[in-house]
């Protein structure tokens, strides 16, 4: 098999990868981010159109322009639209569509009259600002999804102890494989032959579907179903941590109160083993709201959520660490201490105490 034949498989398995992804996502077997799941079935789809040509050349064995239809060029040019569309989702299950969100309909509308314009005599002017239109497009709305996972890390940890499963890296991965990619194909573009480009394009793109398909088929629901407490975590600010941005909600002698009340807590019943633990569940055993713990665990300790948790199961994980009676392994005291994966448990050990588990025991 050449690599014009071997490329044409490639072909094949991108288009068939992506469409069968896309209907998984849209059925969404799993019911687990339900909104944001059909926004992302709907961008692979999307995905999967730019692959159409060349599938149609290898059946019917003649060139067939689908991509040039002015209707089909439009929807291709909402697909970076709908991957932000699908984040936002992702990173806010109660996101809700208003009248500001029009100006979004910018860019497309501008796309649709130069197409429109290119296609009634004036078609090098209008075809070159389409092209540039595209680029814009595609790199506002990659950068805009980056801001947003970047925003969801940071607030996930204000309310989880462990993130490892929802906090989106899979889609940061994704985002910047393809910008890169990208880059380096319009460089090549500008100065040497695209076409001998197109084997190393579609098999790094096939690695990346692959790749897509394993992370967002295994994605955990992100925030609690019942509503009034998802909307209570949405509600806290990713930067409620930062001393510029933190208000005063409650008394100093209540918060030293809560403080003292939580650190007992802490010592005695150890809620930290629990690897599920998360604001919700600390504020009902402590008996105060989400935004009021939250307050004092940013105002009183210094820290979000995650790291106060956290510094307790690695202090627990040393005593574990030290004991020269144990028969755990790394992993099994990675579990005893409330982690949830042996990963997560190294990065953090690590971040808090320079050393891994490893090297702290020897």
């Amino acid at each position: 098999m050449n690599t014009s034949e071997f490329n044409s498989f490639i072909v094949i398995l991108i288009y068939g990868s992506l469409v069968l992804l896309s209907l998984l996502k849209l059925t969404n077997p799993l019911k687990v981010n339900r909104k944001a799941n059909i926004w992302f079935g709907i961008f692979l789809f999307l995905w999967s159109t730019f692959w159409l040509d060349e599938v149609l050349l290898l059946i019917t064995g003649s060139a067939i322009e689908f991509h040039s239809l002015l209707p089909v060029r439009f929807v291709q040019f909402l697909t970076p639209i709908v991957f932000y569309l699908s984040v936002l989702f992702y990173t806010n299950p109660s996101f809700t569509f208003k009248i500001s969100g029009l100006k979004f309909l910018i860019l497309p509308a501008a796309f649709l009259l130069c197409i429109i314009l290119g296609q009634s005599g004036y078609e090098v002017p209008f075809e070159n600002l389409s092209v540039i239109l595209i680029l814009i497009q595609a790199l506002f709305y990659t950068g805009l999804s980056y801001i947003t996972i970047r925003k969801h890390q940071r607030k996930i940890q204000q309310f989880s102890s462990n993130t490892e499963g929802i906090n989106l890296n899979w889609l940061e991965y994704i985002i910047l494989v393809l910008f890169m990619v990208n880059i380096i194909y319009v460089i090549y573009n500008l100065f040497y032959d695209p076409k001998s480009l197109n084997f190393f394009i579609n098999t790094t793109f096939l690695l990346v579907i692959y790749f897509v398909a394993y992370y967002s088929l295994k994605q955990k629901e992100i925030y609690p179903l019942e509503e009034r407490q998802r909307q209570e975590l949405i509600s806290i600010d990713e930067d409620s941590g930062d001393e510029e941005v933190r208000r005063k909600l409650i008394p100093d002698e209540e918060l030293l109160k809560i403080k003292t009340q939580l650190e007992m807590m802490m010592e005695t019943q150890k809620p930290y083993l629990d690897s599920e633990l998360n604001l919700i569940k600390l504020a009902e055993m402590v008996s105060v709201s989400t935004h009021h713990l939250s307050y004092v665990i940013n105002t009183g300790f210094e820290k979000n959520f995650f790291q106060y948790v956290n510094e307790f199961r690695v202090d627990y994980a040393k005593i574990l660490l030290k004991d020269p009676n144990s028969k755990l392994s790394i992993l099994g005291i990675a579990y005893e201490s409330g982690f949830n994966s042996k990963t997560s448990f190294n990065t953090t050990f690590k971040k808090l105490t320079g050393q891994t588990p490893s090297e702290f025991k020897k």
